[in-house]
């Protein structure tokens, strides 16, 4: 049987497709695209005008001096200029070149950064990196010996002086692995010395007195004065008529045999003519009437004995005569007392000041024992360091300074110790250099003279020690279920939470 034909009809095609609602719905998803563009483009628009701005941002701090743009958080403030340095460069008046001997890629980021410190400080100092192997021949100009890779050649004129790159890193033996350890980071006194040296027309000479068995100084303690850009030369005034008048300071150092009247009375001649003097004494059997002479016209003498402590705090070893004193506060110990460090000696003796002096003269302590000192008088029939009814009782000096106004424009100036043991090497390595930092600032002190251009570099080398953090077991195991665990869930559980609450938006 046939179906009737259903008759179509435009009426019942409307019935079933609503024409507008179909216009309306895709009128909405135009102006939904529309507004998703223009919320795309203006999303786009803000990351293009963030990325621009760190780039000059970046850019503009590029142009900035390292010392603003780098923080020096280093403990020992490694790529930081001190004070001395400062001052030297702000008083540069001549142009030095700095020729940085480094092979492309292998320059020390070390002496890199130094080295900008320095260029950004003054116009005066330009910085020019010579790659050997472009430039073979270009040290041989200034030294037949073979430069060594991050060296620095110092120029200033006709002067010059190289700075090698083993002499701004100090190292040392690590007695339990037997391996050679880098200690410390010299590159700040060493080129601040360089550059004081080419710059000079005169050095201050230390003479150091001979003829009388006194102590030598070590290459160490020798290098220590060099790099303040002060000469060491010899001193016989048994054959020299009198203390040379080019003399900056000078130096007695622990003599064994007492001296000559004569010599003795060209040295006083030459302290009271506005002379320095560095002088270092030792306990010795030997009677020593004209060297004491000296001390006693500036107000000092040595203390028979050797100075025992009392104290525990101020001596190490459990060796009461290895003396751990104080550092007083003076022109000669400024940086020192400043800071948390100990200078040590041994076997010293006791200094004392005199009370008839002339009221010219101005004695202030260096170094000073603690109240509980005792200096041992019998060491022949010593049986016992505890303090006897014997013994002299403290505190004592160890170190003094001693100064005198002569006229209107000169001064004498003398720096006493009672033990050549500060200036050992051993003794030396116990306190971190400490004792040839405290020579170095006594140095400077003696030869720097009002209305002269003379002046001694101190800058003492920067540790490169580092110390370890331990932490326990239970730490570890703590810190690690926190990152690993806790962090994790924690991310996951608030993106949860705001895929949730965007969601029944």
């Amino acid at each position: 049987m046939n179906q009737p034909k259903r008759k179509f009809s435009i009426k019942n095609l409307k019935r079933k497709i609503n024409i507008n609602n179909i216009i309306s719905n895709i009128k909405e998803k135009r102006r939904e695209n529309k507004k998703v563009l223009r919320q795309g483009s203006y999303s786009i628009g803000i990351v293009a005008m963030v990325i621009a701005i760190v780039v000059v941002l970046n850019l503009v701090i590029q142009e900035l001096p390292t010392s603003i743009r780098e923080i020096d958080l280093s403990s020992e403030k490694l790529y930081t200029i001190g004070d001395q340095t400062k001052e030297l460069l702000g008083s540069l008046d001549k142009d030095v070149e700095l020729y940085f001997i480094a092979q492309d890629g292998t320059e020390s980021s070390d002496i890199q950064r130094l080295l900008e410190r320095y260029e950004e400080r003054t116009d005066h100092i330009t910085v020019e990196q010579k790659d050997p192997a472009v430039y073979p021949t270009f040290a041989q100009q200034y030294t037949s010996d073979s430069v060594s890779n991050n060296s620095i050649i110092v120029v200033c004129g006709e002067k010059s002086r190289i700075v090698d790159y083993s002499d701004m890193y100090e190292t040392s033996i690590n007695y339990q692995t037997y391996t050679q350890e880098t200690t410390a980071f010299d590159g700040e006194g060493q080129l601040t010395s360089a550059i004081d040296y080419v710059i000079s027309d005169n050095m201050p000479i230390l003479y150091t007195l001979e003829g009388h068995n006194e102590a030598s100084m070590s290459s160490t303690m020798t290098e220590t004065v060099q790099k303040a850009n002060i000469e060491i030369q010899s001193l016989n005034l048994l054959t020299e008529e009198q203390v040379p008048e080019d003399a900056s300071c000078l130096f007695i150092f622990s003599p064994a045999t007492d001296l000559s009247e004569d010599e003795a009375n060209k040295i006083i001649t030459y302290l009271e003519n506005g002379g320095k003097a560095l002088i270092v004494s030792n306990y010795t059997d030997e009677d020593m009437p004209n060297f004491e002479s000296v001390l006693e016209n500036y107000g000092v003498r040595p203390v028979e004995g050797i100075v025992m402590e009392g104290d525990t705090s101020h001596y190490i070893s459990q060796n009461p005569y290895y003396l751990l004193p104080n550092i007083e506060s003076s022109d000669v110990t400024l940086a020192l007392s400043s800071q948390s460090r100990y200078v040590l000696l041994a076997l010293a003796q006791g200094i004392e000041k005199l009370d008839n002096v002339r009221d010219s003269l101005n004695i202030e302590s260096i170094l000073t024992t603690s109240d509980s000192a005792y200096s041992k008088t019998d060491l022949e029939n010593m049986e016992t360091m505890e303090k006897e009814s014997t013994d002299i009782d403290g505190p004592f000096d160890l170190g003094v300074s001693v100064t005198e106004e002569i006229g209107e424009e000169d001064q004498t100036q003398i720096v006493y110790f009672a033990s050549s043991s500060i200036f050992d090497d051993t003794i030396n390595s116990y306190v971190s250099g400490a004792n040839y930092e405290l020579l170095s600032s006594s140095l400077s002190w003696l030869c720097q003279s009002e209305g002269e251009d003379t002046n001694a570099i101190s800058i003492p080398s920067k540790s490169l020690d580092t110390s370890t953090l331990t932490v326990s077991a239970a730490d570890v195991s703590f810190w690690s279920i926190f990152v690993i665990a806790v962090i994790p869930v924690c991310t996951l559980l608030i993106g949860f939470g705001i895929w949730m609450k965007r969601r029944k938006q």
